[in-house]
């Protein structure tokens, strides 16, 4: 017998009458070892391996049920079939809850013990082979779509298949995609970057373009507050996509949920394009609209986005929409702020339109790149969308929003940016007066190699805010991040592997739009 081989443990009472069964699974390359009672069925358990147990639910001596929970007491991971004469249900929900793996009602034929068994000891593996043929089938489509020129849904598609892929691959660790699948994420961002580059100043310009974060509250929230009484709007601040697919799954129970995308504008940052949302202008125009709150953001970055409050009201009175109580917004930054919104929830859903800032998940990026403890737990994108998922299971925003299900509201949930795992460094040049983000600078004449950046050397050209006389915006590409050559390997090393947000990548750039109605 093979090490391969699976070995079955078949405990009933009529064995001799089961040999044409037995004979079948052997034929199949099973290995049998038959036994008249629960007793000798433990001793067995206790001294040999086997992959799979067969029990008789109505046996002379011990009963099945009662040797069940003996052997969960020796191994609670052995996999366990019942079979029985007995259909009560009963009968049944007390065996699903002594947890056994399947339940079968005799008479049985071989061909059902024979699916069975497949089922619990070889589905990992057909699984898994399924998983690398559906792969490889769908990465030559993906490398063949490259070489051709992608439009903006093209690029909407492969990404979501790309994310789709990510996301299910972690569940099967052992199947050696991981590495491939990164690489062609890499090949396709780079072409991403081309695309962006190419295009993004004519979207600005242009009626057809993709939907924009300037577009978001007029295309997909005031038409649900003219068509519905209440909504609810949250922006989850540095949400990727794919962490969005691993949470979405626990929102299953409670409503119908539809799903669009849109672009992020360019820089990828907070205070760019969640003003966008909010006010719905570029950064140019907002600046010069509404100078004092600009002025004040200069003067502290983290005040930039302390207005969001007055700035989605500006834009709503500028769709003319009127509403029969004023905006509530709400900002969660601290967990006593979460508890204080689940336990008004229901009265704040009242209001036609609730405006609510999630940080928790920008917290946790920006967390991850000071902590070697979160590095530790958080090693990988695979390890990122984990821990997101962990923290959305136990949080209080997942609770809120199960109690909004109960308030007939609708709920759309969205991004202003996403982030990058930036893994390469990027040289720039550029006074002390440059700005400090990694992912995207501004200031006099900076400098970087084209490959790595796009430099735009008049802001106007992608609406983005005049900062004084020669003043230049350098925005990274695919995964780099801007080191100064001052120190340069230092720098190289403290922000590699880190997650990082404000420049041109599909992670940063594509976001989910999700609409939730309660079931």
């Amino acid at each position: 017998m093979s090490g391969n081989t699976k070995r079955i443990l078949w405990v009933d009472d009529e064995i001799e009458l089961l040999k044409p069964h037995i004979i079948f699974l052997e034929e199949r390359g099973y290995a049998i070892t038959p036994v008249t009672n629960a007793e000798d069925a433990l001793s067995l358990i206790q001294d040999q391996r086997f992959d799979i147990i067969l029990l008789d639910e109505m046996m002379n001596g011990m009963d099945g049920l009662t040797a069940l929970t003996k052997m969960k007491e020796i191994n609670p991971s052995l996999p366990v079939i019942m079979i029985t004469k007995n259909e009560e249900e009963m009968l049944m929900e007390e065996a699903i809850g002594g947890k056994i793996d399947d339940y079968l009602t005799k008479p049985v034929n071989p061909s059902q013990i024979l699916l069975s068994c497949k089922r619990i000891l070889e589905s990992k593996k057909i699984e898994t082979e399924r998983i690398s043929r559906d792969y490889v089938q769908q990465f030559n489509e993906i490398s063949s779509l490259l070489m051709n020129p992608l439009e903006v849904q093209d690029w909407i598609d492969l990404y979501v298949k790309l994310t789709g892929w990510d996301v299910e691959l972690d569940r099967y660790s052992g199947v050696g995609l991981r590495q491939t699948l990164l690489d062609q994420k890499r090949d396709c961002n780079i072409e991403f970057g081309k695309f962006v580059e190419r295009n993004y100043q004519d979207w600005l310009e242009s009626e057809k373009r993709p939907m924009l974060s300037t577009d978001l509250i007029a295309k997909k929230v005031i038409p649900l507050i003219e068509e519905t009484e209440n909504v609810v709007f949250i922006v989850i601040d540095n949400m990727r996509l794919d962490q969005w697919l691993t949470m979405e799954p626990l929102l299953y129970p409670y409503y119908q949920i539809t799903r669009d995308y849109y672009f992020s504008i360019l820089p990828t940052a907070t205070p760019y394009s969640r003003n966008a949302i909010f006010s719905g202008l570029f950064p140019y125009d907002f600046s010069e609209r509404y100078s004092e709150i600009w002025a004040k953001g200069e003067e502290d970055e983290t005040s930039q986005n302390r207005y969001e409050h007055q700035l989605l009201e500006y834009q709503l009175a500028s769709y003319q929409v009127k509403l029969s109580q004023p905006v509530r917004y709400l900002k969660i930054l601290e967990q006593n702020e979460a508890k204080n919104l689940y336990k008004n929830i229901t009265t704040y859903a009242q209001t036609p339109l609730l405006a609510i800032v999630l940080n928790f998940i920008d917290f946790l990026a920006h967390s991850r790149s000071d902590s070697e403890v979160l590095k530790e737990i958080a090693p990988d994108e695979a390890a990122y969308r984990s821990l997101t998922l962990s923290w959305f299971e136990h949080s209080i925003i997942l609770k809120i929003l199960k109690k909004l299900a109960t308030t007939g509201s609708t709920v759309i949930i969205t991004s202003d940016h996403g982030s990058v795992r930036s893994l390469r460094g990027a040289k720039v040049i550029g006074d002390r007066d440059t700005s400090t983000n990694l992912r995207y600078k501004f200031g006099r004449s900076l400098k970087c190699d084209s490959k790595y950046a796009i430099n735009v050397k008049n802001p106007l050209d992608f609406k983005l805010p005049r900062r004084g006389l020669n003043t230049n915006y350098l925005i990274a590409k695919e995964d780099f991040y801007f080191v100064y050559p001052t120190d340069y390997h230092h720098f190289l090393n403290y922000y590699k592997d880190s997650f990082q947000h404000g420049g041109v990548s599909m992670e940063e750039m594509i976001l989910p739009i999700i609409k939730l109605e309660a079931k």
